[in-house]
């Protein structure tokens, strides 16, 4: 071992998460940095990749071991078969502990409360211009791609004592119509009706009937819903997915069955109720996987209960993908071509056309009926998938608002 590299990998390994790693793995990238000479960089990269195989349980670079006599032919049998393992994601033996989590729950003093805009809108992407609302802050669940534990504490979630009053002082203009969404900081369900968040969204919903308030869950936690009226502007939406993406990355949420039987409740005391395909995820059979979620839902609703489907897919940001790395747990939701799109990091455009196309085409019967959006997702996919497009995120926003008020009115 060379004295001069040995005091240089000792100063650029404690620069990467190495420590994360077992024992073994990390003898192993040692062994291969002396041998090549890693620089900062290429040592990062090792390490992260072995990061990666760990969390979506694809074995190791200490089993693999790769014998490339030169180092650009060791990393190029790396990244090879790293990015190889991207287009192969596979759920059948996928070999993971599901996550045992109480987090507590606090009442905290906060500051004004005041609607806040979209969190993720780029030049790039068309919004709908949706108003966030910050009824409880953080999340009891776990889906393994929330990017809600990168900006809150994970294991506290905390309610406003004096939410309810703070927004009964809301000050809104009552020439204008709002579309406003409380689950962008937590489930808008889950916690049921504690420190009276729910009571107080009905009373604000019922008080301006300026405003659409649309709940986003992935609860079965509507017993408050079912014992008490719901507005007619309060649309209840659920962020669907396959049986196999809720199983193994969201944990600790309900079921397929059991989210759309909670959304079937709903309807059937006259409210309206939505479902947002979002993310979508590529993997070894999704395409007939979403066709049967899709087929459910069609045999469950008829379109004049159902005021939106949104689609969507996985994107992030460094600080989620890097706080996924540093969980050290297993999912398989980072194992994915990931491409810079605005800022930000997603699956390729084609990927994402094939992907959205295919669940709209097996929607074909409503389409005419239901408000179908892309969400978040790069402007040009509009009229690749859908065949229209909007010219400006007020245009999209105008038409949203037109098409829920009419259901709404209904």
């Amino acid at each position: 071992m060379s004295r001069d590299y040995g005091e240089k990998y000792s100063k650029i390994s404690a620069q990467t998460k190495l420590a994360l790693l077992d024992r073994p793995t990390q003898g192993y990238i040692q062994k291969k940095a002396f041998q090549y000479r890693f620089t900062f960089q290429e040592l990062k990269q090792i390490v992260e990749i072995s990061i990666d195989l760990s969390m979506w349980d694809e074995g190791s670079l200490l089993e693999l071991d790769f014998q490339e006599e030169h180092k650009r032919q060791f990393l190029k049998s790396v990244h090879g078969y790293y990015e190889d393992l991207k287009v192969q994601k596979e759920y059948r033996n996928f070999d993971y502990e599901k996550p045992q989590r109480q987090p507590e729950l606090v009442l905290k003093e906060k500051g004004k409360l005041g609607l806040g805009s979209c969190p993720v809108a780029s030049e790039r992407t068309r919004c709908c211009n949706l108003l966030t609302l910050d009824a409880v802050e953080s999340c009891g669940f776990d889906c393994s791609y929330c990017a809600i534990g990168s900006f809150y504490n994970e294991d506290r979630v905390t309610f406003d004592p004096d939410f309810e009053k703070k927004l009964k002082n809301l000050e809104l203009d009552p020439d204008k119509t709002y579309h406003i969404g409380t689950g962008q900081s937590s489930d808008s369900l889950l916690f049921g009706n504690k420190n009276n968040t729910l009571q107080a969204l009905f009373d604000f919903a019922n008080t301006h009937g300026n405003v659409i308030l649309e709940l986003k869950s992935k609860s079965k936690n509507i017993s408050y819903l079912l014992e008490h009226k719901i507005p007619k502007n309060v649309i209840t939406s659920w962020s669907i997915n396959t049986p196999t993406i809720i199983e193994n990355e969201e944990h600790l949420s309900a079921s397929l069955e059991e989210r759309l039987e909670s959304a079937r409740a709903i309807a059937n005391k006259g409210n309206l109720v939505g479902f947002h395909f979002h993310p979508m995820v590529h993997y070894d059979g999704w395409e007939s996987e979403y066709q049967e979620v899709v087929d459910m839902i069609l045999k469950k609703f008829v379109p004049e209960e159902v005021a939106l489907i949104s689609l969507g897919t996985l994107t992030f940001i460094k600080p989620v993908i890097k706080k996924l790395r540093e969980r050290n747990f297993k999912s398989k939701i980072l194992q994915m071509p990931l491409e810079s799109a605005s800022g930000k990091f997603s699956y390729p455009l084609e990927t994402k056309k094939q992907m959205f196309s295919h669940l709209y085409s097996c929607f074909e019967p409503w389409q005419r009926e239901v408000y179908f959006y892309l969400c978040m997702e790069d402007i040009s996919l509009w009229a690749e998938v859908f065949g229209y497009e909007y010219v400006s995120n007020s245009e999209f926003e105008n038409d949203m608002i037109n098409s829920y008020n009419r259901k709404i009115n209904k």
